[in-house]
């Protein structure tokens, strides 16, 4: 190559160096440009966006966290759902408690266990079938598939949970639910508790608790003990195994009354545990020792959505030794001014037939033999001899409450009011 073409090309090279160099220059500076009058337009809308933003919260770590308890109704009157249950020669008195607890407004589920002859269980179950106003109304059912329920035993529990599931799905939308057996007898009349209800919350569970297991602790927490109902068709009492265990640290262990009034939202969440807790417990307490005084106890109190709705009261007169033992006295006419100074709901524990239930009859409730008891569904006041209702209001919040509901009231009153009543809650 001579001299002249290398000198061109050198030049050329020059030319295209100084041309990208060029380019470059004026592509930074546009660019800059434009940065500099982004920056300068949205910084003030960035730091305003900043600043005014409300901080979000955490997001949930688990699904559970995002679930709600059921809604509470908004009746003006709340509505009541009963489970009455009973074991053989338990039929007179199951249906003699069942009609002095009757009210169209509630829902009611009938069980006789499986230990009831089977022709106990159908006499039980036509009287409730062909009762005219429980047809009229529709809202009392048998329990046609009877549980075999071992006393002190699991069994209890899961027969209290399959009658909450019964009303759940065929019980439409009640407030409370409240467990009562054959041998508990109403002292105030339906339109009185009713009444009386209507002025708390919906959300408060009546359920007698405490942590202070004492000397639970080694008679039933710690033995483990298996309940022949689980599996077998025959009723035996539940048998203890050699081995022991220790008290759970994954919740902490209550006891009370296994009579109690649990609110709708509570049921829902003993029947679904979207967190699992109910059906950890439940798994628990197959092996615990009179496990009707201790499970729902758990459960509400180591669930934070529930474990300030407690109020700790069993809403019953019962008469205990001192110290208590493991049954109660049966109640006579000796114990009736007691009762009724009590100002609670309900009592047990009456034998058959026991003519202090004539006497609450009477003199408490107005219900005359084998009747309904008067309300504002009912008035036999024009014919005291009536005991069946031929007409059923549909207006079933239309209540007259009596004196019952003023006793009932002081006792409500005092528990709400007391000034131990939070400490009280799962302490």
């Amino acid at each position: 190559m001579d001299s002249t073409s290398a000198t061109k090309l050198q030049l050329h090279k020059k030319k295209t160096w100084f041309l990208l160099l060029t380019f470059s220059l004026l592509l930074s500076t546009l660019l800059i440009t434009i940065s500099i009058t982004s920056t300068s337009s949205t910084t003030p809308s960035l730091l305003n966006y900043a600043h005014n933003r409300k901080p979000k919260p955490p997001l949930p770590q688990f699904v559970e966290s995002k679930l709600h308890v059921a809604s509470i109704s908004p009746n003006p009157v709340p509505k009541l759902a009963y489970l009455i249950s009973g074991s053989a020669g338990d039929g007179v008195s199951l249906l003699r408690t069942l009609k002095a607890l009757y009210h169209p407004r509630n829902q009611y589920a009938v069980h006789l266990d499986l230990e009831a002859s089977a022709e106990e269980r159908l006499e039980v179950a036509e009287l409730v079938e062909n009762e005219p106003v429980f047809k009229r109304v529709g809202n009392v059912r048998m329990v046609t598939r009877a549980n075999l329920v071992t006393y002190r035993g699991p069994t209890m529990v899961t027969n209290t949970l399959h009658a909450a599931a019964i009303l759940f799905k065929e019980g439409g939308d009640w407030d409370w639910f409240i467990n009562l057996s054959a041998s508990d007898y109403p002292l105030v009349t339906q339109d009185d508790l009713l009444h009386t209800l209507s002025t708390i919350p919906r959300d408060l569970n009546f359920i007698e608790h405490t942590s202070d297991i004492g000397w639970k602790e080694y008679q039933r927490a710690k033995p483990v003990i298996i309940d022949p109902g689980l599996y077998s068709r025959r009723k035996s009492d539940v048998f203890w195994v050699t081995e022991k265990r220790s008290v759970p640290t994954a919740y902490r262990l209550f006891t009370g009354s296994a009579w109690m009034m649990l609110s709708r939202p509570f049921i829902e969440y003993c029947l679904w545990g979207w967190d699992n807790l109910p059906r950890i417990v439940l798994m628990y307490y197959a092996n615990f020792l009179s496990s009707p005084e201790g499970y729902f106890h758990t459960v509400i109190c180591n669930a934070k959505e529930f474990r300030n709705t407690t109020v700790n009261h069993d809403l019953h007169f019962i008469s205990w030794d001192n110290p208590p033992k493991q049954h109660p006295h049966f109640l006579t006419v000796n114990d009736y001014q007691r009762m009724v100074d009590s100002n609670t709901p309900f009592a047990r524990k009456f034998s058959k037939n026991e003519p202090v239930l004539d006497k609450i009859d009477s003199e408490l409730l107005g219900r005359k033999a084998n009747g309904f008891i008067p309300g504002g569904w009912f008035n036999n006041e024009g014919n005291p001899n009536i005991t069946l209702p031929h007409h059923v209001r549909t207006n079933t919040t239309e209540l007259k409450p009596g004196p019952g509901a003023k006793r009932l009231k002081r006792l409500i009153n005092s528990l709400l009011s007391s000034d131990d009543f939070i400490s009280k809650q799962c302490s």
